[in-house]
């Protein structure tokens, strides 16, 4: 089976609110130096593509849209156990929006050869995005099923656990198949010993410009985005300590008069 994991790297979601600045002209969050992290929901999907393989064989290919800087979110892959990687990195991507980003992402699907698995995050770590995987999808012309928790090989394709609100739907889909996978008990990324470190620090990952993948440089990028970001801000939050006098009994009464003038009650 061979599998293809599409991995964003991105700012630490992790990092406090007071250390987020935001650039007013592009609507992004400047690096600024953080820490770049794999997207986490891509961890999982990662995690998970390799612990098929390991049960039943196969090749993992990650790929990747960015900056050079996502080589590193790549060797993480490749230390990790993947196979191959790819990183699909040009100006002319500058400033795409789910709709050029999963442009690129197919075309470069496609290069890699044939996929019955593509495995992405169900949402990405910096955007809260779900769409790119679908968009991927629909342009590789391909079956999606969205948050995914538990893949299992069957002969003739894979059976699939899909949460729902009420619970869980089981789902049996031949591939080729997209999926977006949630995180679970049994997809928690491993991590990668230190001698695979090393020996992916000197695998080499080709790096794809828009034409390497056949694409036309106006196919992608601002001219053609779809999604328009109006505004984007860090949130405030403010907080207040308010003593409450009298006894025990007057303090509970003035306290459940506080909660229903709130509406908390």
């Amino acid at each position: 089976m061979r599998i293809v994991v599409c991995l964003k790297q991105i700012i630490d979601p992790e990092l406090p609110a007071s250390q987020f600045r935001i650039d007013a002209e592009s609507k992004r969050q400047q690096p600024n130096g953080h820490p770049l992290v794999v997207s986490p929901y891509d961890e999982n999907a990662l995690e998970l593509a390799l612990k098929l393989k390991e049960q039943t064989g196969g090749h993992v290919a990650v790929l990747s849209v960015g900056q050079s800087s996502a080589v590193s979110a790549l060797r993480k892959g490749l230390a990790m156990g993947a196979d191959e990687a790819a990183l699909i990195s040009d100006p002319a991507l500058e400033g795409s929006d789910a709709f050029g980003i999963a442009t690129a992402l197919a075309q470069g699907i496609q290069k890699l050869g044939h996929a019955d698995l593509v495995l992405c995050g169900c949402e990405s770590g910096d955007w809260a995005d779900r769409t790119v995987g679908p968009i991927v999808a629909e342009t590789l012309k391909i079956p999606c099923v969205t948050f995914v928790a538990r893949v299992e090989r069957q002969d003739r394709g894979v059976r699939v656990q899909r949460v729902v609100e009420e619970g869980y739907e089981v789902w049996e889909v031949t591939p080729p198949v997209l999926l977006t996978i949630l995180s679970d008990e049994t997809n928690i990324p491993r991590y990668p010993k230190v001698k695979d470190i090393m020996a992916a620090s000197r695998r080499p990952i080709p790096p794809w410009s828009v034409s390497d993948l056949g694409l036309d440089a106006s196919s992608v990028g601002k001219a053609v985005k779809r999604i328009e970001i109006q505004e984007l801000t860090v949130p405030t939050r403010e907080s207040r300590c308010e003593l409450l006098e009298g006894d025990a009994q007057e303090q509970v009464a003035t306290l459940i008069t506080r909660l229903r003038e709130r509406k908390v009650i």
